[in-house]
């Protein structure tokens, strides 16, 4: 019989350490990229981990009443929609990298010319939360499966199963808090140093993108196998 304190404990616990699996680490990496303010990146872990958790409590629960199971293609199906949205989300990091580079304007007043920097980088108020939280949903059904299949295979009844979803959720988006907040200190630090800043933006989108592309070859090979 699996108690109470196991269901807390073991959901909090996998939920937290779940929000640090690459493909989330990688799409938060790109999403906070935009942000400037370190209680903003933090703000993006958790409405990717809000997502996340609305997700596998609407799909969990459903499948959880009905005793459903989701088939293994829709779910390699939902997998492979993770992989390219991490590679759009790549491409769309390198692409603000790029139009966002510095430019050397010359100004003259009188007899005084100087050299002003200008960079069309976006304000702060251009921010929007919707972006992580519809990625965190997408993530959401891509491993509400799995998760809905050792809820289904461990714990007696169906209330203890959408506790443990919610309580997995929880977990999930205090991790999501953690990494958003880690991962968009070097965006912060490097802002004002802008070669440095193109490089961590750079590392970024690449990341995204070859974990988006090796995603869906390991996807479409176990497809194909």
């Amino acid at each position: 019989m699996v108690g109470w304190l196991t269901v807390f404990g073991l959901g909090l616990v996998l939920g937290f350490r779940h929000a640090f699996d690459s493909d989330h680490v990688a799409a938060i990496l790109s999403l906070v990229s935009e942000t400037r303010r370190l209680r903003r990146a933090a703000l993006y872990g958790a409405f990717w981990g809000l997502g996340h958790t609305l997700t596998l409590f609407v799909v969990g629960t459903t499948l959880l009443l009905f005793k459903w199971e989701i088939p293994t293609p829709v779910v390699q199906a939902f997998e492979l929609l993770v992989g390219v949205v991490l590679i759009g989300l790549g491409v769309h990091v390198l692409v603000r990298m790029y139009r966002e580079k510095v430019h050397i304007h010359w100004h003259s007043h009188g007899d005084v010319t100087h050299i002003h920097f200008h960079s069309h980088r976006h304000s702060a108020a251009h921010d929007h939360v919707h972006r992580p939280l519809l990625v965190g949903v997408i993530h959401g059904l891509a491993g509400s499966g799995s998760l809905t299949l050792l809820v289904m295979a461990s714990l007696p009844s169906v209330f203890q199963g959408i506790v443990f979803i919610l309580i997995f959720g929880l977990g999930s988006i205090l991790g999501m808090v953690l990494t958003g907040a880690a991962v968009g200190v070097p965006f912060i630090l490097t802002r004002q140093l802008e070669q440095l800043h193109r490089v961590v933006h750079a590392v970024a989108g690449g990341l995204s993108i070859a974990i988006g592309l090796l995603m869906i070859v390991e996807i479409s090979f176990f497809w194909t196998a």
